[in-house]
């Protein structure tokens, strides 16, 4: 169901999930496991309509969504993908989550030379890394003055590590920080790796947290923008 969420058109995805989630809902043996994987194909589809500008809100998912973590709420998993999965179902539904995931950290050179030039450029700015936000999975960089959200995204946040199909795990991500009122930015890895490459990116975080950027050239840079990141608020 991920899957289909991450890959088929979306007039298509949504009248298949409609009636592939409804047998799945009803259907009082399954176990555990196959509920989770239910709640996570359900979320990642309801992930990638949110995200669509043209898409309408699919009230019949989120009742589903609704349903199946119900159905999760009183477990107690003991592994983290789990774990995730009804804390990122709880924060979507509006709910107490009743787990505290437990996240693995890491920062890649990427995500490291990119805040360290962010920092060099605005001494002043407040930069708090790997940060869990409402029990969801850590985000790379938060600017906590600004509410906003910097994703470096790597080749496995993409469908075949395209670096254009965002995977439900971004999928999911970006949108459960957009609805928790999130500005998100992310920059695929390989528009990174130099200082002479970054410098777009700090620009446009600069004319967003209302600091003019200096030199000549904004407007093309604004103009490239939209081109190499996704921006949602």
């Amino acid at each position: 169901m991920a899957k289909l969420g991450e890959l088929v058109e979306l007039n298509v995805v949504t009248s298949t999930f409609e009636s592939l989630v409804y047998r799945i809902s009803e259907n009082p043996q399954l176990s555990q496991q196959e509920i989770s994987m239910s709640l996570w194909g359900v979320m990642v589809c309801c992930a990638r309509l949110s995200l669509d500008s043209n898409a309408n809100k699919n009230n019949v998912l989120e009742k589903h969504m609704d349903d199946l973590f119900t159905r999760l709420e009183n477990t107690s998993p003991d592994n983290e993908e789990d774990q995730s999965i009804i804390a990122m179902a709880a924060s979507w539904l509006g709910r107490a989550c009743p787990v505290v995931p437990h996240y693995q950290t890491t920062i890649s050179k990427p995500q490291a030379d990119f805040r360290d030039q962010l920092q060099s450029c605005i001494p002043s700015l407040k930069i708090e890394e790997e940060k869990s936000l409402n029990s969801l999975p850590p985000v790379d960089l938060l600017l906590p003055d600004h509410n906003m959200v910097i994703e470096v995204q790597g080749p496995s946040h993409y469908v075949g590590g395209d670096f254009k199909t965002r995977n439900g795990s971004t999928l999911l991500k970006i949108a459960l920080l957009q609805k928790s009122g999130f500005e998100v930015i992310e920059i695929p890895v390989n528009k990174l790796w130099n200082q002479d490459l970054m410098k777009p990116y700090i620009d446009q975080i600069k004319t967003r947290i209302g600091i003019p950027p200096q030199g000549h050239g904004s407007v093309s840079l604004k103009r490239g923008w939209a081109d190499a990141a996704y921006v949602t608020a």
